[in-house]
């Protein structure tokens, strides 16, 4: 490496590539990868190709100044490993794309392709090929995924049906209070690590979202990152259906509800509306509660019935006490 205080100009865009190329192993799969025109990928016997692609840009989806940049390379390829997760997918290759500013100091390339490297190692996904360019802006980061999966395994937005239950994986509300405190200026080496590591460093859940497809129960799933209200919005769209579902019902870490005085200034909107939780968001029928159970403690992560999904073509919140729950937004919007 060529150290602290070298800039991009000093190694040159094919140095660069070498750079890349060094931290990701190329096995046999793919059948020509990084140094040709294009890679050759063969998917396996049986399997169809789920492709995703996300666009991460500088000030809009990150901040370089709230985490090290090897976070920020493990949260790149998170965020595309959980829309595979979403649709019960096997990661197999992405293709990686940066546009960097020239001023952009070297280490931080280094530590953002060491973070991408570990993630990509830890899900065995292979890095078949990308591009880069120059930059007259901030850092920008595009990733494609490809995932495979049998085609009768893969989960959809628009299987929903009435009377089933909704179900969401792990915890919500952290990474939208771990936002908020990084924009306070709180930084990592605090009290409050565990809330800002949920929203610099989040846990694709694609060994939950495999298990779950490979059973056959479940009906439509999302992975959760616009926040519940919007994504549980985007089945009941796509499932021609509506959703009720009771907060008090709603998944929060021990942190979470720590870090508020009272029990009744809980911040519902953060947990619902927040965004960039990267849990599941999925339904299944009322009978498979103890099979659904039983998944969630193979795989390790802690899934709650949330709500039900109704013919109303509405997404209603309850709180505790019967009475509607109105938040100002149902989650993030670009636009």
């Amino acid at each position: 490496m060529p150290g602290q205080g070298h800039t991009l100009s000093s190694i040159g865009e094919f140095g660069l590539i070498d750079e890349i190329r060094s931290r990701f192993s190329q096995p046999s799969a793919p059948d020509f990868g990084i140094g040709d025109d294009a890679a050759v990928l063969t998917p396996s016997a049986g399997m169809q190709i789920l492709v995703s692609t996300d666009l991460l840009s500088e000030q809009i989806h990150f901040d370089l100044d709230f985490g090290t940049a090897r976070l920020l390379g493990r949260k790149s390829l998170a965020v595309n490993l959980s829309d595979l997760a979403g649709m019960g997918a096997v990661p197999r290759w992405f293709f990686l794309s940066l546009s960097i500013p020239a001023n952009l100091p070297l280490e931080t390339i280094e530590g953002l392709l060491d973070g991408m490297a570990e993630q990509a190692k830890e899900y065995n996904c292979i890095l078949a090929g990308g591009d880069t360019c120059g930059s007259k802006g901030g850092l920008t980061i595009s990733i494609t995924i490809i995932g495979e999966q049998r085609p009768e395994l893969i989960l959809k937005r628009s299987r929903a049906l009435p009377d089933d239950d909704i179900w969401v994986s792990g915890s919500l509300g952290d990474s939208a209070l771990g936002l908020q405190l990084l924009s306070q200026g709180k930084r990592i080496n605090s009290r409050d690590d565990y809330l800002l590591l949920r929203h610099l460093d989040p846990t694709p859940r694609c060994n939950l979202g495999v298990k779950l497809a490979k059973s056959g129960l479940v009906n439509a799933m999302i992975d959760i990152s616009d926040g519940l209200l919007a994504d549980l919005g985007h089945i009941c769209e796509q499932s021609r259906c509506g959703a009720e579902i009771k907060l008090e019902n709603i998944p929060l870490s021990p942190t979470f509800i720590k870090h508020f005085n009272d029990p009744e200034t809980i911040p519902w909107s953060m947990a619902i509306t927040g965004g960039e939780d990267y849990e599941l968001c999925f339904t299944t029928a009322p009978g498979n509660h103890s099979a659904i159970k039983k998944i969630s403690k193979t795989a390790g992560i802690p899934v709650t019935v949330i709500g039900k999904v109704t013919n109303s073509r509405q997404v209603i919140a309850c709180l505790p006490n019967g009475n509607f729950f109105r938040p100002s937004a149902s989650g993030y919007t670009h636009f």
